[in-house]
């Protein structure tokens, strides 16, 4: 008899399994583009929205410093170590493998021993200012997922900030500014992220928790995405259906946490004091020997890979679309203009796929078999759909109203409808799909 029990259950754990591969959880990953269904057509596929798995991103990044020649070590010159800043006999050399910090060290594997880092030239020219421009390019559209860190090995700087671009470096935004003085440096008030809120988590604040000067035991320097993150999903991020809620419905936020590139502004290295010791300017110089960036490909919610091809990420698009971050409709698939898919309805969204095109369909736009005219509407001799007055569409699928200023709102937009929410659309999918699987005429 427990034999049989231990059975019964043992088969209903894998058949919810299974079930649980193809559908997101409650919350949504949306890490299925399409699963196949079954109705009264027959087996049609019901898409929904998708996106990549977030990644590490410094595999893929492409640094770039400015002055180009800011990299110690060509000359040769000597330095301060850290423990013992007035120990000055410590050699940066260029030539030499084991004395050479190159860029490429702040990005290789860490936990050796001693650490790898980059290093920049001493502040030998002071008082002109020692500024080097860090930039990080991805030629993509990225989605930050976790917080950006930056482990220095110089002590952490005086003065610092981090800028975005969302167009491929050709405009600078700032993120985040970073000072031992705030009021002094910038101009501005101190604040953490703890001061912010979900009305003002798009504020640009000055911090000063992370610019405590020439301290051996502080090397880290934050930029809180999960912070910023934890205003609409609780503190443990648990609640992400109202994260992506917030996404979905509001392109600042989104954009806020969309980057093509990064770029770290160093204006001031670690001093420690309130004055430069211009004895011994071989103490101050910047050194980073790590930095972190984890984020997903941005694929306008119509794929969920990315792959890398001749040194580029590119979106492996589905629902009809191409392009980089699948930003279009595919040729003979424009038959409505395109659109990013949605997060919502949770869990699985909105998938917002491109249709056949007229002319790639012929004149046969409707017949009695698969492409069937919907919500009530007429086939007219096999080319044109006659739609009830409230729909619009080759098929009749959309609602009039989308089309009007301010949309459907939550008034009734169609014969005993309460409201013109996502439902209808997502009822169409599978029908949709029938007339995306349709070949062109010819082929």
């Amino acid at each position: 008899m427990y034999l049989s029990r231990f059975l019964s259950l043992h088969t209903l754990w894998v058949t919810v399994s299974s079930v649980m591969q193809h559908y997101p959880s409650v919350w949504g990953h949306y890490d299925v583009c399409k699963t196949q269904i079954y109705t009264e057509e027959g087996k049609v596929w019901d898409y929904m929205a998708c996106q990549p798995e977030a990644r590490d991103m410094i595999k893929y990044v492409k640094v770039t410093l400015d002055p180009p020649d800011i990299t110690c070590g060509d000359p040769p010159e000597t330095f301060c170590a850290m423990g013992n800043p007035y120990m000055c006999n410590n050699e940066c050399d260029a030539s030499t493998q084991e004395l050479a910090h190159p860029p490429e060290l702040m990005f290789d594997l860490e936990g050796r021993h001693p650490s790898t880092f980059w290093q920049s030239t001493t502040w030998k020219d002071y008082p002109k200012p020692l500024h080097v421009n860090i930039t990080l390019s991805w030629n993509k559209t990225i989605e930050l997922t976790d917080n950006i860190v930056i482990t220095f090995e110089s002590g952490r700087p005086d003065q610092m900030i981090l800028e975005k671009s969302l167009d491929y470096g050709r405009t600078w935004q700032p993120y985040q500014y970073y000072a031992t003085d705030c009021l002094d440096a910038f101009h501005m008030d101190p604040k953490s992220v703890r001061d912010l809120s979900q009305h003002t988590v798009l504020e640009i604040i000055c911090t000063e928790e992370y610019s405590t000067g020439y301290m051996t035991n502080s090397k880290i320097i934050h930029f809180e995405i999960k912070d910023r993150f934890a205003f609409f999903a609780g503190p443990r991020l648990h609640n992400m259906a109202s994260l992506y809620g917030q996404l979905d419905t509001t392109k600042k936020l989104r954009d806020f946490f969309t980057i093509t590139d990064l770029r770290i502004r160093l204006l001031r290295p670690a001093t420690g004091e309130i004055y430069v010791d211009e004895q011994h300017l071989a103490r101050y110089f910047y050194a980073i020997s790590d930095i972190r960036v984890y984020g997903r490909c941005k694929c306008n919610l119509h794929a969920t890979g990315c792959k890398e091809e001749n040194k580029r990420l590119l979106c492996e698009c589905e629902h009809n679309t191409t392009g980089p971050d699948c930003g279009k409709c595919k040729k003979n698939y424009q038959g409505r203009p395109w659109s990013a898919g949605s997060y919502l309805p949770i869990p699985k969204g909105t998938a917002n796929i491109c249709i056949p095109s007229i002319s790639s369909i012929g004149t046969n736009v409707c017949d009695n078999e698969l492409l069937h005219c919907q919500n009530g509407g007429t086939c007219i001799n096999n080319v044109r759909c006659q739609c009830p007055p409230a729909y619009t569409g080759i098929l009749c699928e959309k609602l009039r109203c989308e089309r009007e200023p301010g949309g459907c709102g939550g008034r009734n937009s169609a014969p005993g409808r309460a409201g013109a929410g996502p439902g209808p659309r997502l009822l169409l999918l599978p029908l949709l799909a029938l007339l995306a699987a349709r070949p062109p005429r010819g082929c």
